[in-house]
């Protein structure tokens, strides 16, 4: 039987957005792009409780890192992630190191073409996802360039706003509750977000829709009430620290990110805000209006310090979504002008309006690319840190479980041996970091140390000195703790 064939229009509409999903692609392939491993930290921790998963077949698994049990449902707030990835790296037959490398860009596609899929029934769906290729990937706020879960929830976003402003049946009420579900177990913080942009058009359709409006409520509000008992403690207490403020993150720039994202694409978006406010109807004002209240948290936050630091952090990229959808309509505003007809000119000397839309196509391109290209990176670990872990995991056994090593390259070690570690430096240095690299300075000598901490394996590129210590590889030593 064949398939029914798309309409000429749905056909052009759907070969143009494919050099807008291979950008989309590319740009989220930067990081990757000369190096094949996980780029940041939380890439890293990810990967090892993906793994650990896997390992244990049980989602209270021991920790990746410390071998401690998990016991409580708030530790496991990403595990929709765990599970996907885990599954997809048992079943593909992929490694992490490709998983890592290249679903990012992937997920970024996927999320474009989402994005292409809400704004077509508006007419600006090709230009909101070419905007939306812009959200920028940095250190500090992560973004579309790394596999973390706030990655994997960007989709979930642009079509549960489809299903909200478009479908009205039992199919769609479910997927809706499914999505809500999906990314209170992937990533909690992107549902707060979502109710923020979705708030202004459930208000609408109370009013216009009551059903439909009262149904949307219960969609996200059910699987926060099914899950209140295990997280009551955390929603409380993050609620209480609204009214608490708070300095801003040390790790990022919220101008720079804004010159990142492109002066030009902001302009466009302004004008396309006015442009949905001015065209009126539910679906332009929610868009608007869901806009409005995400600059209105960022500003709230770098203004005042009063909000949550997740929120605000990974609100940021969902901030330049909606910047990208609205931008995506005032570039469809500027490529419908046309001149008047009286003029005599022929049909396509009149569509000035295309001209427009191509320069600044050509104008965002130009200015922006470079600038993805030399946004700067972080390695954690090289050629040589990972072709010693892979050899720990393939060679040595498991009666040898805790390892020192640079505190700054222990996740990854956990990532990809399996094995624990005695510190790992995640946010800054403490003193069991400390002690780590003390010890490792000092050449290694202080044997009572790996006795009295139960360390067996030690990892380092520096000079290791001991003389009960015997070195199995290159930079790989083992201590017998049976001694």
């Amino acid at each position: 039987m064949s398939l029914p064939s798309l309409p000429r229009p749905a056909r052009y509409d759907y070969l143009l957005v494919v050099p807008i999903l291979a950008l989309a692609f590319y740009i989220a392939f930067i990081p990757h792009t000369s190096y094949p491993y996980p780029v940041h930290l939380d890439e890293w921790v990810q990967l090892a409780y993906s793994d650990a998963l896997i390992r244990s077949g049980d989602i209270f698994h021991p920790l990746p890192f410390t071998g401690q049990a998990t016991t409580s449902l708030v530790s496991l707030l990403e595990l929709g992630f765990h599970i996907l990835f885990g599954v997809l790296y048992r079943i593909s037959g992929l490694d992490w190191m490709t998983i890592f490398r290249y679903f990012p860009g992937i997920l970024f596609m996927i999320t474009v073409f989402s994005v292409f899929v809400m704004g077509r029934r508006s007419g600006f769906g090709r230009e909101a996802a070419f905007f939306t290729c812009l959200i920028p990937t940095t250190v500090g706020i992560l973004g579309p360039g790394f596999l973390v879960p706030v990655s994997l929830a960007l989709p979930f976003i642009p079509l549960s706003l489809f299903i909200i402003f478009y479908l009205r049946n039992p199919g769609a009420y479910l997927a809706l509750f499914i999505f809500a579900v999906f990314l209170l177990i992937t990533h909690p913080t992107s549902v707060i977000i979502f109710i923020l942009i979705i708030a202004p058009s459930v208000l609408f359709y109370l009013k216009q829709e009551p059903r439909h409006g009262i149904i949307l409520i219960l969609a996200g509000a059910v699987p926060f009430l099914i899950t209140l008992p295990w997280t009551y403690d955390l929603i409380s207490g993050t609620a209480v620290s609204l009214f608490t403020p708070k300095g801003l993150p040390g790790f990022h720039d919220l101008p720079y990110i804004v010159r990142t994202f492109g002066y030009l694409p902001v302009a466009l978006s302004i004008l396309g805000t006015f442009w949905l406010a001015w065209r009126r109807g539910t679906t332009n004002y929610g868009l608007a209006l869901g806009l409005l209240v995400m600059v209105a948290m960022l500003a709230t936050f770098y203004t005042l310090h009063y909000g949550v630091d997740a929120i605000y952090l990974r609100g940021i990229l969902y901030t330049f979504m909606m910047l990208g959808i609205s931008a995506g309509a005032g570039l469809m505003m500027l490529r419908n002008i046309q001149l008047p007809e009286r003029w005599k000119l022929p049909w396509p000397a009149r569509r000035i309006g295309y001209i427009f839309a191509a320069a600044i196509i050509v104008i965002v391109l130009w200015l922006g690319i470079p600038v993805r290209q030399h946004i700067p990176y972080y390695n954690i670990i090289d050629t040589t840190d990972y072709e010693a872990f892979t050899w720990i995991r393939d060679n040595i056994g498991d009666n040898y479980r805790l390892a020192i090593l640079d505190p700054w390259k222990a996740t990854s070690f956990s990532a990809i041996t399996g094995k624990y570690v005695y510190a790992r430096l995640h946010v800054a240095p403490d003193k069991i970091t400390r002690r780590a690299k003390d010890f490792l300075d000092g050449g290694c000598q202080d044997t009572d140390f790996l006795r009295q901490n139960g360390i067996s394996i030690v990892y380092t590129r520096d000079e290791c000195s001991n003389p009960d210590l015997q070195k199995v590889s290159d930079n790989v030593y083992l201590y017998d703790q049976a001694r």
